[in-house]
């Protein structure tokens, strides 16, 4: 589900509960309203209110942990095919395939998106990432050694690509992580209650409902950040690729 979608869900949730409250303030007695039962009424949701608002902030801090994993992640694997390149290509012209075939496995990458959805998906003219990969390291392997610096680089080289091949397989399953969505669920029943509660107990006029509305924006426009910052390779807030399209421009050179 889009992020967008997600946050405009939430809005809506919220805007209903506040008209909920808003019809029952209308229809209940006077004396279900007096100072001594909204007193009471503000109490109880002060505690729904502290468990929202941490429940919130653990969200917060959790999905711009993701980001940030994933923004150092991204600089690490460009970091790391330019190395493969650069031991390669101390290794001598005998690389030259395994060269390009790691150039157009960068290529793939920024063109399919750095997703786990799209990453290791075979097409008529392509193969998936990880065989990419692979082929780079089968050309590695075949490399025939003349002395032991040649021996050095290639292991090196190796090594380096089995770091590449991890870094796909673990985007391939911290992928599958997402949001949680038990948690999120629970949070925005919670905050539900609140905004019933705040049209319970405000009085009908232009002013009050325009707060309210502008602050059911805003929590929509908090969860929408979360769900959006928790899928860090797509959506508006995104991690960027210009450590590819940097690496890609030294790829291949002398």
């Amino acid at each position: 589900m889009g992020s967008l979608v997600v946050g405009g869900l939430v809005f809506l949730c919220l805007s209903m509960a506040t008209s909920i409250g808003l019809i029952v303030r209308a229809r209940l007695p006077d004396h279900h309203l007096n100072a001594e039962s909204k007193d009471v009424i503000r109490l109880a949701t002060a505690v729904v209110g502290t468990l929202s608002a941490l429940a919130l902030g653990l969200l917060i801090a959790s999905a711009k942990s993701t980001y940030d994993n994933a923004e150092v992640e991204m600089r690490t694997a460009a970091a790391r095919v330019l190395l493969l390149d650069r031991v390669m290509a101390q290794y001598g012209p005998e690389t030259d395939k395994a060269r390009q075939l790691l150039r157009e496995l960068i290529e793939k990458r920024l063109s399919r998106g750095w997703t786990a959805e799209t990453t290791d998906e075979p097409s008529a003219k392509a193969l998936g990432e990880y065989q990419d990969i692979e082929s780079v390291q089968a050309d590695l392997r075949s490399l025939a050694p003349k002395d032991a610096a040649q021996r050095s680089l290639q292991a090196r080289a190796l090594e380096v690509s089995g770091m590449v091949a991890e870094t796909h397989w673990l985007l391939v399953e911290s992928g599958k992580e997402g949001l949680p969505w038990a948690f999120l669920t629970v949070l925005v029943c919670w905050l539900a209650l609140l905004f019933a509660t705040f049209g319970l107990q405000a009085p009908v006029n232009p002013t009050v409902l325009s707060i309210l509305l502008v602050c059911a924006l805003s929590v929509a426009g908090a969860i929408f950040l979360i769900s959006d910052m928790a899928n860090p390779y797509v959506g508006l807030v995104h991690v960027s690729d210009a450590p590819l399209q940097s690496a890609i421009e030294r790829l291949g050179k002398p």
